[in-house]
């Protein structure tokens, strides 16, 4: 976990959840410190992810809201407002789903209420969960000998050394089951239900989450309000100070709206 100190006692809590394969610290670091100036800011690894929680369980997105939720109980938050990226944003929507006590409102990034619709995204999903049951097979030296290999000296060209370090902490067959549990998630029966305030940040270039997705979800959420940004899915870390200024307005539009 990391945490900033709120600047001031009025100051909101926000809650960063990562994106799938990430960390809270690749995903959020480079907007760490412009957060920090607003509010009392809070980031977890989730479940298989960095230094997240390890389980023989089978990987839930729920499992990862209730995590949350108990991170807030644990440390005494009575309100918080979840930042949810990419993976992290269905997760934001199951912290209010089965925690609704805990969320004063919600901000969504680069994200979607379902993710795979065609058959081909659907089945590109499915493969996960054969890969994800023979990582259970497989012992622990070997897939961290087939991480090194075919993972990480892809990586390291592009990446510093800090990033690959903190890829190297991931429980694979965790992030593979995620990888499945964010291919069958869908929020699309419930998601009009909302009743906190919510804003939307849109990644407009994203190959990842594509924007009629993101839009769909903007849509579906009563009184949402969007902003949108000419990046890709990366657009945290390669476009920081401009998604750090969307995620402050955000977040200042959520906390207006609610007071």
């Amino acid at each position: 976990m990391r945490e900033m100190p709120a600047p001031h006692p009025d100051a909101p809590t926000v809650l960063l959840l990562h994106g799938w394969t990430a960390t809270a610290d690749l995903n959020w670091f480079a907007v760490y410190e412009m957060l920090g100036r607003h509010y009392r800011v809070i980031a977890l690894d989730h479940r298989g992810h960095g230094r997240g929680i390890r389980t023989r369980k089978p990987f839930r997105l729920a499992d990862c809201a209730d995590d949350a939720a108990a991170l807030m109980n644990e440390l005494g938050i009575e309100k918080v407002i979840p930042v949810g990226y990419s993976m992290g944003g269905p997760i934001a929507l199951l912290m209010w789903k089965r925690h609704r006590e805990l969320v004063d409102g919600l901000v969504l990034c680069a994200t979607a209420a379902s993710f795979a619709h065609s058959r081909a995204e659907r089945m590109a999903f499915l493969g996960l969960t054969g890969m994800s049951a023979l990582a259970r097979l497989t012992p622990a030296a070997t897939r961290a000998n087939i991480t090194e290999k075919v993972f990480l000296r892809r990586k390291t060209a592009r990446w510093g050394s800090w990033a690959v370090s903190q890829i190297e902490l991931h429980d694979w067959r965790m992030v593979l089951e995620a990888g499945h549990a964010i291919g069958s998630f869908s929020a699309l029966d419930w998601v009009g239900q909302i009743d906190v305030p919510t804003s939307h940040v849109v990644t407009l270039r994203d190959p990842v989450v594509p924007v009629h997705r993101q839009l769909d979800l903007f849509a579906a959420i009563p009184d949402a309000r969007a902003s949108r940004i000419d990046g890709q899915h990366d657009a945290i870390v390669v476009h920081a100070p401009r998604m750090a200024d969307l995620i402050i307005d955000a977040i200042r539009s959520v906390t207006e709206r609610r007071s």
